[in-house]
């Protein structure tokens, strides 16, 4: 259920409201917007007394049944779009389409240094690259670890880029959240549950991909895990999924990003270098998610993809990069983003 409170409700009849809703047997999750707040009622209705009486109560505005299975991300309980702030001035969701770039993995500290000064350079506001490295063979190269997150952080201090990187483990949580300011949960985690938990409880920003073969309930579900365990700062990532198609490492489903902007109100990211593992392919995807709605893009880059120690087809140049700004800033503006 969705209660929505009046405007400049106190705080004292918001306390009132959600002492009920426990009382009921339900778990409220507050949302707080500028002129009023939404509580988010999770439990089953079948089984519990109703929220309808709460109708009747003079600081409630409605009460809303959600029959959908996700709750919290949905545009019912939060019909606004959400913004989400990563580090100090960068906002996902908002006017602004984001672009998120850098190597896919972490190799050293010329190579990565190299690489956010020109994404920096070119417009980038987050840089992106894999210090743990989910790999499909156990003898390809797994990533740096901690030494690859150091190396992120010093980029960092030194182009005052945003820091992504993918999280793996429940192991590692503590550690890579000391050093990212948004934490990637891949494709082949998209359903660990406890992983998503873990994450949840740093309050950082997490990036949710869409797995390998996710419907797209699923992966709405998947980040209900997140919104239910308190954090609300969620960016689902389309990056392609597993079909019969072979020209391309994935098929990249930009349907998905006004299905979710339907059903939810958290901001969508496409991945255009794992969506098509083709670097001649980066630029059309970037445009076709620009056109599509898409709040953000996260594109792999590297000083020499042909030495790339990994996903080498699928990294643009620097200079491939700087390309791709130039031609996708006409078309933000003619959707009318920044």
């Amino acid at each position: 259920m969705i209660i929505v409170l009046k405007p400049q409700t106190r705080r004292t009849d918001e306390t009132a409201v959600l002492k009920e809703i426990r009382r009921l047997g339900y778990k409220p999750h507050v949302m707080r917007g500028v002129s009023r707040t939404v509580i988010g009622a999770i439990g089953d209705e079948a089984s519990q007394p109703s929220l309808e009486s709460l109708r009747a109560w003079p600081q409630v505005e409605s009460v809303t049944p959600v029959q959908k299975r996700f709750k919290l991300v949905s545009r019912e309980a939060h019909p606004a779009n959400s913004t989400i702030r990563v580090g100090k001035d960068v906002v996902i969701g908002g006017p602004e389409v984001v672009v998120m770039a850098g190597p896919c993995s972490v190799e050293g500290e010329k190579q990565l240094m190299t690489t956010a000064e020109a994404v920096a350079k070119a417009g980038a506001k987050v840089l992106r690259g894999g210090a743990f490295k989910p790999r499909t063979s156990p003898y390809e190269f797994q990533g740096l670890g901690e030494k690859g997150l150091k190396l992120l952080a010093k980029a960092r201090k030194a182009t005052g880029l945003a820091v992504i990187t993918e999280l793996l483990s429940e192991d590692h949580v503590e550690l890579v959240a000391e050093y990212a300011d948004i934490l990637q949960i891949g494709a082949r985690n998209a359903q660990n549950f406890q992983l998503l938990i873990a994450a949840a409880k740093t309050g950082l920003p997490i990036m949710l991909k869409r797995g390998l073969s996710m419907k797209i309930e699923e992966w709405l579900l998947a980040g209900e895990y997140v919104l239910a365990n308190g954090n609300r700062n969620v960016l689902f990532c389309e990056r392609g999924i597993r079909t019969f198609e072979t020209y391309t490492r994935n098929t990249l489903d930009l349907s998905a990003v006004p299905i979710v902007k339907k059903e939810s109100h958290l901001p969508v990211v496409i991945d255009p270098s794992q969506g098509g593992g083709r670097a001649d392919l980066v630029s059309a995807m970037c445009k076709g998610a620009v056109a599509m709605g898409a709040d953000a893009l996260l594109v792999e880059v590297h000083p020499n993809p042909k030495e790339a120690w990994s996903d080498g087809a699928q990294q643009l140049s620097l200079e491939g990069f700087a390309r791709l700004m130039e031609e996708i800033r006409p078309l933000v503006q003619a959707v009318g983003r920044q």
